[in-house]
């Protein structure tokens, strides 16, 4: 019982601090005209392409991201709009190492992602796309025409649990446990790289029921397996509230790092089962910077956050016009930049102190003297050969924080959702 209530004061404690540097760090101003995050390219440096489709077949409650209900007529018109933004972007001859297509369901329109996964591959030759889908638009033919586009695919499964698929309004959409195994096992193999996503601490879920999924998951032999906690913002509060909080999170995080510790473990809440499989789902913990394009898309580049459009209408407008979709953005001053760095960073499990010495020109131990002495007096975190390394309680102290980083970004997707900004 004391060490629960020790455990609950020291996230209270982290967790403040990280709320109080985000609000001071993320301050969304709209852009101005001549603002363009483009101009923010560096000739010398490679980048991680993130791209966003903002449509959904079936909009369920408990996710936050940007997304519309699908309509093909909007569909079509948005992915020509976007390749438009690509040619844009190839103009500034920059190099792209990786590319991660997210959304909404990516595979919505199998014809004009292909239009789009072709135009990426010839433009910036790149192999390592990684692209998400929901469990709908899996099926083997599908996957076949994703051969030497898409290298890792990754599939929101969230459960195996008929109770919990029912709970989260996904059991008539995407079928039952047996349904989505069946799929699952029908397309496995066909592209180099399959990824589950598999959310835990939902609502009325049990230690048997999340054992049963990551069992299910292995036995299924995919590649990779990403669990994910639930996340809570006031974009998803009705259905959150539905519910009494489960307040396993901590015990339910131990389970998957122990059934999954034959894995690689690529960030906290991610497992391959070989190193160089791993899928860069959160790929702010392994690239300094990162362009994002599409509705919705937000970029880090030289310091500043770029946020773009998330009205679709204005979206187009604005490639028109300004060769640019970006209408927001938040500049961080350099103790910001490295706090958002340091945390990025930890959250794939290891932080080089020398090399971000040297990006930097500072001597970290010092800059981030207050942040550093709590995590190692908290026994979150401890140094080898310059390098920082986390504890067991380190690791899931980083789930909880990343956690809220994203619920505190919701706060900035709210911000558009109701048109504050435009």
């Amino acid at each position: 019982m004391i060490n629960n209530i020790k455990d609950v004061i020291i996230n209270n404690i982290v967790n403040s601090i990280i709320n109080k540097t985000f609000d001071s760090s993320v301050k969304i101003v709209k852009t101005s005209n001549k603002d363009n995050k483009f101009n923010h390219l560096k000739k010398d440096a490679s980048y991680l392409l993130y791209i966003h489709i903002p449509f959904c077949d079936n909009l369920c409650p408990f996710c936050t991201f940007h997304k519309y209900k699908y309509d093909e007529k909007k569909a079509v018109k948005y992915f020509e709009n976007l390749r438009k933004e690509i040619h844009i972007l190839k103009n500034y001859d920059i190099k792209i190492d990786s590319i991660y297509i997210g959304g909404g369901s990516p595979l919505i329109h199998e014809e004009e992602i292909i239009k789009t996964l072709k135009l990426l591959k010839n433009i910036f030759k790149v192999e390592d796309i990684s692209c998400e889908t929901d469990p709908n638009h899996i099926k083997p033919t599908t996957i076949n025409n994703l051969k030497g586009l898409v290298k890792r695919l990754s599939i929101g499964i969230q459960s195996f649990d008929n109770d919990i698929l029912k709970e989260l309004s996904r059991f008539d959409r995407f079928g039952d446990k047996d349904t989505l195994i069946n799929k699952i096992k029908k397309i496995q193999g066909i592209l180099p790289i399959t990824n589950l996503d598999l959310i835990f601490n939902l609502p009325n879920q049990t230690k048997k029921s999340l054992k049963n999924d990551i069992k299910i998951a292995k036995e299924l032999n995919v590649e990779q397996i990403t669990t994910y906690p639930l996340m809570s913002s006031n974009l998803n509060s009705k259905f959150i509230n539905r519910f009494e909080l489960n307040k396993n999170k901590e015990n339910f995080y131990n389970i998957i790092c122990d059934m999954l510790e034959d894995y690689h473990m690529n960030n906290m809440w991610s497992f391959s089962k070989e190193c160089e499989e791993k899928l860069n789902d959160e790929y702010v913990s392994t690239y300094n910077e990162y362009i994002g394009l599409g509705s919705g898309g937000f970029s880090y580049l030289d310091g500043n956050l770029f946020v773009n459009s998330y009205d679709l209408d204005n979206y187009e407008n604005l490639l028109n016009i300004k060769k640019d979709s970006t209408i927001a953005k938040s500049t961080f001053t350099k103790k910001q930049m490295i706090q958002y760095y340091f945390l990025c960073t930890l959250f794939s499990g290891s932080f080089n102190i020398k090399k971000y010495e040297r990006l930097f020109n500072i001597n970290l131990e010092k800059y981030l003297k207050k942040e550093i002495f709590l995590l190692k007096k908290l026994d979150f975190i401890y140094i080898e050969n310059e390098v920082i390394y986390l504890t067991k309680k380190g690791k899931y102290l980083l789930i909880v924080v990343m956690a809220n980083f994203y619920s505190k970004m919701d706060k900035v997707r709210a911000i558009f959702k109701n048109k504050i900004i435009v």
